[in-house]
C-alpha cells in the first residue's frame, strides 16, 4: 500500500514515516502543500494523509483542488485544531476521516488501516485529452494517425501533464518526481523531454500541445486553429 504524507513538522514526519514504513506501508514524504499537490498529480496513492496548517498551500486547499481533479483517493486530514468548524470544512472539502493533534500512533496506524482499507478507486487504462490517448500499460500515445511508444521518463512526463488538469508544472516538478532529488541531471533535461514529446504529438497530428507558461511550467492545451 502507498501513502503520501505531507507534513512541514520534519520531525513528526520522519517519526510517522518510520512507523509506518514499519508497517509495511510504501511512504511518500513532502514537506508543503504545493509539492503535496504535484505528487499527488503524478501518482498513485492508496491514502493520503495531508496536515492542514502547511506552507505555501493548505490541506484543505490540496485536498479542494485533487476532489476538483477527479481523484478520489480516501484523505486523512491532521490538524492542531479542535473546533467543530474546522472540522466541517475539512469534510466538506471531501475528507474522508479526521484526527487532530496531539494523537496516539497506534490511533493513527489504525485510522491509516481504515483509510486504505476504504480505497476501491479504479483507474482505467487508458487516459484522453483532444484525440489523444495515452495507455498506462503499454506506454503508448495515439491518435487516429497512428501510435507511438514513449520511453518511460517520455510517458511519466506524459502522465502528469494529462493528470494536470490544465494546472501549469515546473521544471523543477518534473526534476523531483521524474529523475529524483539526488539526481545530478541538469535541468535542461526537461526541455530536451518535452521536445521529444511536442515532436511526437505533431507527429500523430494531435490537436493538443505541450505549452510553456513564462514563470509557471508547461501545460497541456488545445491547439489553436485544429
Amino acid at each position: 500500500m502507498k501513502i503520501l504524507y505531507a507534513e512541514d513538522e520534519r520531525a513528526m514526519s520522519d517519526a510517522v514515516t518510520e512507523i509506518l514504513r514499519h508497517k509495511n506501508y510504501v511512504v511518500d514524504a513532502v514537506y508543503d502543500g504545493e509539492e503535496a499537490l504535484d505528487f499527488i498529480m503524478a501518482e498513485k496513492y492508496d491514502g493520503i494523509i495531508l496536515d492542514v496548517m502547511m506552507p505555501k498551500m493548505s490541506g484543505i486547499e490540496v485536498l479542494s483542488n485533487i476532489r476538483k481533479s477527479g481523484i478520489g483517493t480516501p484523505v486523512l486530514l491532521l490538524t492542531a485544531k479542535s473546533e467543530v468548524s474546522d472540522k466541517v470544512e475539512g469534510l466538506n472539502a471531501g475528507a474522508d476521516d479526521y484526527l487532530a493533534k496531539p494523537f496516539a500512533m497506534p490511533e493513527l496506524v489504525a485510522r491509516v488501516g481504515a483509510l486504505v482499507r476504504r480505497s476501491g478507486e479504479i483507474i482505467p487504462d487508458d487516459m484522453k485529452i483532444g484525440n489523444v490517448t495515452l495507455n498506462r500499460q503499454s506506454y503508448e500515445i495515439s491518435t487516429s494517425s497512428g501510435e507511438i511508444r514513449l520511453s518511460r521518463k517520455e510517458y511519466l512526463m506524459m502522465e502528469m501533464l494529462m493528470k494536470s488538469n490544465g494546472r501549469p508544472i515546473s521544471t523543477e516538478s518534473f526534476m523531483t518526481r521524474i529523475w529524483g532529488y539526488d539526481s545530478e541531471a541538469e535541468v535542461n533535461v526537461v526541455w530536451v523531454y518535452i521536445s521529444y514529446l511536442r515532436k511526437k504529438l505533431a507527429g500523430l497530428n494531435a490537436n493538443i500541445q505541450i505549452s510553456a507558461l513564462r514563470g509557471r511550467g508547461y501545460v497541456l492545451e488545445a491547439v489553436k486553429n485544429a
